[in-house]
């Protein structure tokens, strides 16, 4: 392993760090920077656990390394500001193990910030990538879209 120095843009903070390039930012985030609202899942960007939002667009931090998000701006869920989501999720009762959550909210946040009247089939579409063990995919869409009607209605 051979380490270097990084600068990576973390939730409007600037970190530098000594580190491979090559490690992936799951790890980074959660080992070296101590936050641990991105989930590990499966390590093959399969599961969505850990999406992150990477200039704002969902990104699996378990396949894209340190030195891909440098000089780039990196959100994870400790600093999703997403007015009226987590209320939704809670309203809507999704979470039930709660593993997948941080990810499917990532998700959900990119969509509704390009899409502010998404589909079914566009909710689908961008949340087909996030797997939920517990099945609560109905509440899922239905938060998204109580999100989307709330923000149609101001």
């Amino acid at each position: 392993m051979s380490s270097k120095k990084i600068t990576l843009m973390l939730n409007g903070k600037i970190f530098t760090l000594d580190t491979d390039p090559n490690i992936p930012i799951l790890w980074v985030i959660r080992d070296m920077l101590g936050m641990t609202g991105t989930k590990y899942g499966c390590g093959a960007g399969l599961c969505g656990a850990c999406t992150v939002h990477i200039e704002g667009k969902p990104a699996r931090a378990c396949l894209t390394s340190v030195a891909q998000a440098q000089g780039k701006h990196v959100t994870t869920i400790e600093a999703l500001e997403f007015e009226g989501l987590k209320e939704a999720w809670n309203t809507h009762n999704v979470p039930q193990c709660g593993y997948c959550q941080s990810g499917q909210l990532m998700s959900a946040a990119a969509l509704l910030a390009s899409n502010a009247t998404p589909t079914d089939a566009d909710i689908d579409t961008a949340m087909s990538g996030n797997i939920c063990r517990c099945g609560t995919y109905t509440r899922i869409k239905a938060a998204i879209q109580s999100v989307a009607k709330k923000r149609a209605e101001k």
